[in-house]
């Protein structure tokens, strides 16, 4: 059984090298902020939030399909709220 038989989820299981073709500049802000050896780490957890990200994405689509898509008006008041913005007491969303 190889690696590729095993289905290890995002951040698990060993590693294994691949070619990534990235723009001048990327790259060269990664290294800044990372050096030449923290390239690799850099871009699994890069990689670990976009899988993240799409995850989360695939479920609102999906919750919307169910429930219609959420009132933009009680988006902004919770948005508010947790920016710490003016409470809007009595205002349920």
């Amino acid at each position: 059984m190889t690696d590729d038989d095993v289905d290890f989820p995002p951040g698990d299981g060993p590693t294994s090298g691949i070619s990534v073709t990235l723009t001048a500049g990327t790259l060269h802000a990664i290294r800044e902020r990372v050096g030449k050896r923290g390239v690799s780490a850099y871009l699994e957890k890069a990689a670990h939030r976009q899988i993240e990200r799409d995850n989360l994405d695939e479920l609102i689509a999906d919750f919307d399909k169910v429930h219609g898509p959420a009132d933009p008006e009680a988006v902004a008041v919770k948005r508010a709220r947790l920016a710490g913005g003016a409470s809007n007491a009595g205002t349920a969303a």
